[in-house]
């Protein structure tokens, strides 16, 4: 579970309650059946307009990717699968790589050892998986913009309920209690339009494209050791390689447990 997206809209709701609370507003004024059916239908339609059904049914999958944790391996962890897999190539040849396959749980990494194990070359193994990660970005950025264009529809029909929501307010200029009442009404829609758009769909966005990062990071890192093992270099030199991917923290830790080694 992604506890930071749920905090987020959590604390987002929060101070919007409090901010009204605080302004002297009463936090029923937001039990607005019209304005709720007019921003999120609304925005629901315009995304059906602008995007092909078949992105569409991602929409489900695309929120628990947003709501989950990752399932990969950390930069260090696949720094040390690709050492201990020079390790083995060194005693057992290529061939060695056989040993562990099905438990590779990464279908990326799996797959650029298998290639090694059919006798690809660096050129075609390059070619092959750098592909897939072009598809894979242009996959990502297609499912992110359904969040981006969403946030951006929605403060919009939030001033689309607020036209609407006024035109019916003009109807009571005879009576001002009411006229009141209905003007402050109309403005929700336009409230819940802004925190739709700003503290849900574009955040959302961002974390999708976060998260198309560092899995991209990971696919590059695995490149560059799947090419490494394909060549015979030998774990110190692949290490070497790929330690430039890890964060800063992570390379002092890897130069101090070298030290201790040696």
């Amino acid at each position: 579970m992604d506890i930071a997206s749920i905090l987020g809209i959590i604390l987002g709701v929060l101070t919007l309650i409090v901010g009204m609370i605080a302004k002297g507003a009463s936090p029923s004024a937001l039990v607005n059946p019209a304005a709720l059916i007019i921003i999120f239908v609304g925005t629901f339609s315009a995304i059906l307009v602008a995007f092909p059904f078949r992105d569409l049914k991602k929409f489900p999958s695309l929120l628990k990717t947003i709501f989950t944790t990752q399932n990969t391996m950390t930069e260090t962890e696949l720094v040390d699968f690709f050492v201990d897999k020079a390790n083995i190539t060194k005693r057992e040849g290529i061939l060695g790589l056989q040993k562990g396959l099905e438990d590779i749980q990464e279908p990326f990494l799996k797959k650029g050892i298998e290639l090694i194990l059919e006798g690809k070359t660096s050129e075609d193994i390059e070619n092959i998986l750098y592909q897939e990660i072009d598809a894979r970005e242009e996959r990502h950025s297609g499912y992110s913009s359904i969040f981006t264009l969403a946030g951006s529809f929605a403060p919009t029909l939030g001033v689309l309920g607020a036209v609407i929501g006024l035109i019916s307010a003009l109807g009571n200029l005879n009576d001002m209690d009411k006229l009141g009442h209905s003007i402050a009404a109309a403005f929700v829609a336009t409230l819940y339009g802004i925190f739709t758009g700003y503290v849900l769909m574009h955040p959302m966005a961002n974390k999708l494209k976060r998260k198309s990062k560092q899995e991209i990071l990971i696919a590059n890192i695995a490149i560059t050791g799947i090419l490494a093992l394909q060549e015979g270099s030998s774990a110190m030199t692949i290490k070497s390689k790929l330690m430039p991917y890890l964060p800063q923290s992570a390379q002092r830790e890897s130069g101090e447990s070298d030290g201790q080694t040696s």
